[in-house]
This record gives structure tokens, sequence and C-alpha cells, in this order.
């Protein structure tokens, strides 16, 4: 038990306590405001209510001042204002330092306990262990030395006992047993030992007493007390009278040890000669005891030795009393001056020694007097400073304002203006980081809306490329929620079938705009070996993908940006058979110019080289036998993909830390480009799940290639048909069969676009120069010239596409004069009768090369990159003339399976939000439902009170006043509670059962936090995302709107 005199401890610490829970409560609430959007922990409607009263305080507070301002402005308020101003900051800051020097002392104060608390327990433990041990050797001595006869104990046996059993008592100096000798047993024991009873302190031989306690055995340290009769002495004499006595140990006031100036104690067991009965009586004992078993404690040797191991640099001072009288406490250990450090701290220990007849305690204080901490005399003086220059700033302010009067009246208008837009800036970023999802909803379902209408091909590619941002938008937000799900392993992938070709697709759709700006080559390629269709999760897949090309677009100025996807046994093959040819992947001789757009790269797989390698599959796939040995496509498929780029690389120095979470290459990059520093590390972990890896090489100045590999299933399609299929989706027939020319300096590039021609089934060849393709033209190689008319471009080449900066920036716009004057007559023949269509591909395009582009005969339809299959369709249908209705891409049409689920169907929307409801009323319309909208809960549990006729119900989670979870926790129960009113009066049937519990679907942006246990733990059926999308519809309701299942 500890007693404490520097404080109170119990309020401090029910004080602290307190303002630790409140802390927590408030954490508690904004994570969940912040985290889940929905407020579990802090009602959606309360926040709100509250925000709006603070806003309008706010909104308030600045006219009152202007008005304040403006009566007293002439007069001496401000004077006093800016005193009582100094007043309070200066209290504020009194109070300040005084409580945190406060909290210090506190501190200091318990850690003085928790020193002194471990040192008494320490030192107490090993007190009860040495007189433990002390009992025992009673036990040895009794059965070794009193029950045997003759004896088998002689003083070497106990001396070396001792001495190897010494650790058990470490406080301890030394151990001895004295013999209880009656007055007329001396002589006869003395013949025996062959020495005299001696006295204790003087050594002579000992008078005649009426009973003697000579020592007989001893340890090696004490071995002086042999023959020493213990009861000469004061001390030893009242001990061994109190340990015979009452049966058990009995401890010493403190003294001056025998032929020792220190002080110490002795601890005394009594021996005796039979078992006795534990209510024995005094007499009972002292007329059993035949010996004397004690130990004797050096007290400042020893506990100094003991606490020497803790005290360390502490600077603590420790005393130890003996306080068996309280008025007069006797020092057995330390100094006499620790009342003096009083100011220091000071707290008492109470000791246990196993008497109970003596009291003892442990002082300790510290050694130094505390001292200011440099933080509380820095933040109260911070605070004082802070509290000046703000009233000498209200003071120079009020007195430019007595200036300015007349003129702040004329703009208090324009004033209130701004600050109530401040105060709309405010509150929108109080809320967005859960209600950013409500609009961005609001515009990807009126997108998908917009799509659903009779769209043109160029409008409806506009509108998907506006969803497919959006979408990504609402996936980058989420990035932050997904790095808190990695770390905490709850992470889970998706296993659909999806088109890699059509994601790559989608990728660059998002970049486009960036990419045409900056005026940089984006391009992806994929091996025609890939599967047209795989099975994994592809909104992770695109992730990855997006991550790494966005870093890929920041650091880019110029030059390109390289997306290639390969079977990962090709990308192995040939680093063997680079590594066979004594070349690297970091051989300088691999990083020529001839890359995608002719800058050096940092790796050299993906240059025109490699590719020749790549489509030399023999070369590639040759075996030691002499065989050529293709990779099978079997059930699983691993991908190697690349993004290659040509910016500014990352420093050798922070290489090391590119997938550390929140960290930047340095932070010039991080204010120069932006970012949270995530990405990196949010792909690495979303490939490892996907049981592959990712690396990098990367050369400052010159650019880096991200490279990972990802485990995928090869999807249905590709097994049935055994082929590996060349296009991406089901694209117009329209083109099949054609031939186009690709005329590029560059060969990887025009690879690149004959890829994608190629998707669409056209017959495609590259040539690098202008002289080859105009001998292409003339008939040289292979095309005939029998005519000029339809027949020659039916067996020839339909069309010419022609990179803008095809040999070095603007020289592919001359290429339309070169026809004419190569071709003459035909190619102005070609070119007048709209036969030969001659197309220009460029990154970015001026309006002064446009218009150079057009008087030099170019199709008025120019295919801007990076290409796509949609854009490039589209392109490529107007450029041809292809502009009857029927042969542009036409409108989405609902799907027969949820149209015939959901047609005539009577179903409730509940939502607060107006556009999340014409969201969802128009997609589910769509489908033929019959939709009511409501905008609160309360009204919901109103319509679907039994009898309705409603067959489902989509509920909002998130709503003022009541939340979607606690309307359908009453919906049930009044659904329960009609069936058990029918089961009373006779009425229940099968059928009510069926007919009153009207499936409720969770309706909501925050997918992560509407989980599927949360909705059936109040009583809903399952969740749709907003906006709706098909599938998920159809998944969510087919279990209930089956028709087979509908009685």
């Amino acid at each position: 038990m500890c007693q404490s005199k520097w404080m109170k401890m119990e309020e401090n610490k029910g004080g602290m306590d307190g303002s630790l829970d409140g802390g927590e409560d408030k954490k508690k609430n904004c994570s969940n405001v912040n985290g889940n959007g929905n407020g579990n922990g802090w009602p959606y409607a309360s926040s709100r209510n509250r925000g709006n009263r603070i806003i309008a305080g706010l909104s308030s507070w600045p006219q009152a001042v202007d008005g304040f301002l403006s009566g007293r402005i002439g007069g001496k308020w401000y004077r006093i204002m800016v005193l009582l101003w100094l007043i309070v900051g200066t209290s504020v800051a009194a109070w300040t330092f005084y409580s945190m020097s406060r909290e210090i002392s506190r501190r200091r104060h318990e850690s003085l306990v928790n020193l002194c608390v471990e040192r008494a327990k320490m030192l107490q433990d090993q007190f009860v262990a040495s007189m433990n041990h002390v009992r025992a050797l009673t036990v040895l001595v009794s059965t070794f030395h009193l029950e045997m006869t003759p004896s088998v104990l002689y003083q070497e046996v106990f001396a070396a006992y001792t001495a190897r059993t010494a650790f058990e008592r470490p406080l301890m100096s030394g151990v001895a047993y004295a013999q209880r000798v009656m007055q007329s047993e001396r002589e006869e024991f003395e013949r025996l030992q062959g020495w005299k009873v001696r006295h204790m302190y003087t050594k002579e031989v000992q008078p005649t007493q009426e009973e003697y306690a000579p020592a007989v055995f001893s340890q090696e340290t004490v071995s002086y007390l042999i023959s020493l009769d213990m009861m000469s002495g004061q001390h030893d004499r009242e001990n061994i009278l109190r340990a015979r006595e009452s049966g058990k140990g009995a401890l010493t006031t403190p003294f001056k040890l025998l032929d020792s100036s220190h002080l110490g104690v002795v601890f005394t067991f009594a021996v005796y000669s039979k078992e006795l009965p534990p209510h024995a009586t005094p007499q009972e004992r002292t007329e059993a005891t035949v010996g004397y078993l004690g130990g004797a404690f050096d007290v400042e040797s020893l506990v100094e030795n003991l606490l020497h191991q803790l005290a360390g640099n502490l600077g603590i001072i420790v005393n130890v009393y003996d306080t068996t009288n309280k008025s007069d406490p006797v020092l057995m250990y330390g100094s006499e001056n620790i009342q003096n450090n009083v100011l220091n701290g000071h707290h008492i220990c109470e000791l246990d020694f196993a008497d109970p007849d003596r009291n003892h305690e442990m002082h300790c204080s510290f050694s130094d007097a505390p001292q200011y901490s440099f933080s509380v005399i820095r933040t109260s003086a911070g605070i004082f400073v802070i509290v000046v220059l703000v009233g000498h700033i209200l003071f120079a302010a009020i007195n430019r304002i007595k200036k300015v009067e007349e003129d702040f009246r004329k703009m208090q208008e324009l004033k209130a203006r701004a600050e109530a837009a401040d105060v709309a800036k405010s509150q929108f970023l109080a809320t967005v980081s859960h209600e950013i999802r409500t609009p961005m909803n609001g515009v990807l379902g009126m997108l998908q809306m917009l799509m659903d209408t009779n769209l043109d091909a160029t409008q409806k590619d506009y509108a998907q490329t506006a969803q497919s941002s959006g979408k990504a938008l609402i996936t980058l937000i989420n990035e932050v929620l997904d790095q808190a799900k990695i770390e905490s392993g709850r992470l889970e992938l998706e296993t659909v079938a999806f088109n890699i070709r059509s994601v790559l697709d989608s990728v660059l759709s998002l970049f486009s705009a960036k990419v045409q700006a900056k005026g940089i080559e984006l391009a992806v390629f994929v091996s025609e070996r890939v599967p047209e269709v795989v099975i994994g999760d592809p909104g992770r897949f695109q992730q990855i993908i997006t991550n790494l090309v966005c870093n890929s677009v920041k650091f880019t100025m110029k030059g390109h940006i390289f997306i290639c996807v390969h079977r990962a046994e090709e990308v192995s093959m040939l680093t063997q058979w680079l590594s066979s040819s004594k070349k690297s992947i970091e051989d300088p001789a691999l990083h020529n110019s001839d890359t995608l757009s002719g800058l050096e790269a940092a790796d050299g797989r993906n240059n025109w080289e490699s590719f020749k390698l790549l489509f030399n599959s023999e070369a590639i796939f040759l075996e030691s036998d002499g065989k050529v040995k293709f990779p099978k496509l079997t059930d699983d498929v691993k991908l190697a993909v690349s993004v290659e780029d040509t910016g500014i690389g990352i420093p050798i120095h922070a290489q090391h830390r590119v997938f550390t979470p929140f960290m930047q290459a340095d932070s010039s990059t991080s204010r120069t480009h932006g970012g949270t520093g995530i990405g990196l590390s949010i792909s690495r972990c979303l490939i490892e799940l996907m049981g592959g890896e990712i690396r990098f090489i990367s050369r400052p100045g010159v650019g880096s290639t991200f490279s990972f590999t990802a485990l995928l299933k090869v999807g249905q399609e590709n097994r049935e048909s055994g082929d590996i299929l060349l296009g991406s989706a089901k694209l117009t027939s329209q083109f099949r069969g054609m031939k186009a020319l690709v005329l590029d300096g560059k060969p990887v590039r025009s690879l690149v676009t004959k890829h994608h021609l190629q998707r669409f089934g056209i017959e495609v060849k590259t040539v690098t120069s202008s002289q080859l393709a105009l001998s292409m033209l003339n008939g040289m190689d292979g095309f005939p010239t029998e005519s000029y008319g339809n027949d020659c471009v039916k067996d020839g080449i339909d069309m010419v596409l022609i990179e803008k900066d095809a040999w070095g920036p603007g020289t592919g716009l001359l290429f339309p004069s070169e026809v004419r004057a190569g071709l003459f007559p035909r190619g102005p023949f070609l070119q007048s009768k709209g036969l030969l269509k001659i197309i220009l591909l460029a990154t970015s395009l001026t309006p002064e090369e446009t218009q150079k582009a057009k008087a030099a005969g170019f199709a008025e339809t120019v295919i801007m990159k990076p290409l796509r299959a949609s854009m490039l369709a589209i392109c490529l249908q107007l450029a041809l003339g292809f502009k009857r209705r029927e042969h542009l891409i036409e409108p989405s049409k609902p799907s027969v399976p949820l149209s015939s689920v959901l047609s005539g169907k009577c179903l409730l929307v509940v939502d607060d939000n107006i556009v999340n409801r014409r969201v969802a009323a128009g997609a589910l319309k769509k489908y033929g439902a019959n939709v009511t909208c409501t905008d609160s809960g309360k009204s919901a549990i109103s319509l679907l009170q039994p009898p309705h006729n409603f067959d489902a119900c989509f509920m909002d989670v998130q709503m003022p006043e009541m939340d979607g979870f606690e309307a359908t926790r009453q919906i049930r129960a009044a659904e329960l509670f009609n069936m058990e009113r029918k089961s009373n009066c006779g009425e229940m049937q099968v059928v009510h059962s069926k007919r009153w519990h009207v499936p409720i679907l969770a309706m909501t942006a925050d997918v992560i936090q509407a989980t599927h246990e949360e909705c059936l733990r109040c009583g809903m059926d399952g969740y749709v995302s907003k906006p709706f999308e098909e599938e998920q519809l159809y998944k969510a309701l087919a279990p209930f709107f089956d028709k087979s299942s509908i009685p």
C-alpha cells in the first residue's frame, strides 16, 4: 500500500480520465463522419443543424462588428477592447504556464511513485524470499541434526550448504544456528563442543545464566559467531524470546551488527523438537524449543546493491525507516536530509517484512529540484507574444478603420457577399469528404440516361468518356480507403470476366486530353498472344495501370508514354535470349532512339529491335533441340504489363522509397506535380494480391519503365474458340476486308497504328518512307494499275494513314502534294473522286496545321491520338463517308432479362436527394417499372404499412431525421405486427408471409460502408450502389422477381 504526500492523485486522475474520454468520443464521432459518410456516431441531421447554426452565427458576426465599430469608433471603446484583450490574453498565457507546469509536476510525481513502488516491491520480495529460505533451513537442521542420532550435520556441511545456496538469500550477509542450552546442560554441551560459551560482545566466558543460545553452525561469512551466546545481546535476546513464543519469524530493531559498523537487523526462527498444534500456547512452544536459526541483514550495503541495479541515472533518493515507534522512527538506510527534498517530490511506500510487530517504510524523492520545461516557457511566451501582436494589429486596424469609415460603409454590401461566399466555401470543405459522391452519382446517372437517348457516334463517345472520367474520380477518392483496407488486410479482389483491350482503351480515354495538351505520345500495344477475355478484377487492374500512367503523364514533358501487354512467357524468353546474346536490359546498345517517339528510354525491351525479336517467334521460342515450342493457352495466364515514359526519371537516392506510402521522390516534386504518394503503394499491394510483382527501371533525365505481372484466368470465350482473338469488342464489321497503308518514319509507332487497325479486320501494310508509299500506290508492290476507277480502289488500297510528324515536326503534312506529283494523273483523279482517302494521324494539332492539312488534301476527319477502338471507329466512319444512321453506333437498349423482371413492377425509391431520386427513377423506368419516390424514411414507413402495392423498395441509408437502417427496422416491425395480428384472428396463411415481406435494398454510394452484413442485421435483403448498373440490378432483383417464384 502506497501513500502519496505530493498531491491528490485520485482527483487529478479523474479529471485526466474525463478529458481523455471526451477526446476519444469526439475523435470517434469525427472519424464516423469523415470515414463512413453516414455519421453513425454523430447523427447526420444533428451535425447538419449544428453546422448550420455555426454558419449562421459566423455570418452574423461581421455585421455585428461593423455596427459596433460604426457606432463606437469615434469613442474610446476600442481602447478598452484592446486593453481587455491584452488582459485576457495575458491571463490565458499565465494559465497555460500554470496548467502545463502542473501537468509536468503531476507526471514527475507519477514517475516518482512508479519508481518508489518498483524499488519497494523488489526489496520486499527479495526480503520475503530470503526469509522463506531461512525457514527452509530450520527444516534442514531439524531433519539432519535433531531427528538423527548421531547427527549427520556438521559445521563443515552447514557452511558448505549455506555458501552454495547464498544466491537464494540475496539480502542476507549470513545465517547461523544457535542451540538452546539450559544451565544444567552447559557442562556436558561444552565438553562435546570442545569450547566454552562466550559473551557476544566481551568474548569472555559467559557467566552463569538460566539458559544459553550458543551458535553451533554458521555460514563462512559469519563464522565468528561460533560459541557466542546469542542471548547475551539485548536485541537478539528479545528477538529469540518473541520468535519461540509466537512460532513465527521475528525481526530485531535496527542495530549495528557485530564486527561491523553498518546498521542491520536479524531475522530469527525457533526450531522445535516436535510438531506443535496450530494453537499451541507460548508455554508449550517455549518448552518444545531446541534451537534458533537466524539470518543477519546488512541493510546499508545489501539494500545499496539492490537499489543500484534499478537506479541508473534517474537521480532518485531512497530512505528505509523502521517505524515501529511512530514518534521516533529509526533510519535503516539513506540520509537524514531527505525531508529537505520535499519540493523535489516525496512519496512513501510501506514495506511488509513478514513481522507483524514491526513496521517499515520506504521514502523516495528526486535528488534534483524540478526545472521549468522549455516547452512550457516557449508555449506561454508564444501565446503572450501572439496576444500582444494581435492586440497591436487590432489597435492599428481600428485606427485604420476610423480613417476609412466612409469607404467601409460603401463597400459593406460587397463585403457581405464575399463573406457569404467564404462561408459557403467553408461549409463545402467541411462536408465534401462524405458528400462528394452525391453530385458524382447525379453526374454519372444523368450521363447514363443521356447515353440511353438517340445520340450520334461522336456524342456518345464524349458521354462515355465523361462517364469513365467520373468513375475514375470516385476511384481516386476511394484510394485512401483502399490504403486503410490494405493495411488491415480486408481488401478482396473480384473474379469476373473482362476484356483487357477495352480496359486499356478506358485508360487512354482518361488521359487523352492531358497528353494532347502536352504534345506527348500515348499509345498501347497488346500482343496477339494475350487472350481476348480474362477473369480477374477489372477495376483493380485498371486502377493499377491508371496509377502508373498518371505518374508518367505528370512527370513527362516530351516524348512518349507506352503501355505494352505481353504474356509473361514472351518477356521471359526475350530476357533469356538477350542474356544468351550477352546483352541485358540495361545495355546501352538497346537504349537507342528507335522507340515510340524517337527519344531514348530507360528500358530497352520496348524498342524496335525487341519488337522484331518478339515477332520472330522462332527465334524467341526456339528450344535446345531445334524445335519451336509456343506457350500453350491454359486456364491460367500470366500477363506482363509495362508502362514506359521519357520523363524526368527518379533520382537514385529516392528509388528505394518509391513504394513507401505517402512518400514523394523529393519535396520539390510534391509541390510541382502534386499527388498523395499512395498510388504506387496501393498498386504494389494490388499486384501482390493478383499473384504478381512490380519492378521498375529509372534513369534520371531519361525516363522510367514500370513493369508488373498479374496472374489471371482465361475467359470462357477463349477456351471455347481455342484461338487467341485480336479484337477487343463486338465492333462494327464494315471495315473488314479493307486495305490500309500506314506511313510513319517511326517503326514502333507505325506498329501501334497497325495493331489498332487490325482489331477492325483491316489488312495493313506499313512503310517508313514516302517513296515506298508512292511505289505501292503505283502498283509496283502488287497493287493493280489497270484503271483509275472504283476497281482500282476496290482491289487496291482504300486508305492511307500518315503520321503528322512522320520524319520530323509537320513533315507528314506534305505527303498529299507528293501523291499528286508522284501519281500524276492517277493521284489527282483518285483524290478528286474521293476514292483514295488520305487520313492524318496527330498527337496535337494547331489551327494553322489544321488549315494546312485541309488545303493539302487530307480527309476532313483527323484521327487524334491516343488511338482507342471507339474513337478510331468513329473517325474512320466519318472519313470514309459512312454517314447513314444504320452504319453509326446505336445507343444501347435495355437488356431483355432485366426488362422482363422489372416490367410492370411497382417500386418505391426513398432518397432525400432529388437528383438521386431522378436518377434512380429514370434508371428503373427504363426497364418498364412503375416508380414512386419519397424523400424521407418516415414517409417510407407510412407508404409501406401493410397492405400496400409495392413489389420492392430501394432505401437510401443516409438521410436526415431517420436513416435507412432505422426505417427498415420499423418497416419489418410493422410487417411482423401485421402477421401476428392476422394470426390471432385466424387468418394466417403462407401467402401472407410472402406478400408482406417487401424486398428492401440498400441504395448507397458508399459501397464500402454499406456491407451485406449491415444490411442483413437491420432487415434489408441486399444493396445496390448508385448509380444503378444493369448487371448489378439484375443480380439484386432476380431472386425476388424470378417468374418461377412468383405465386
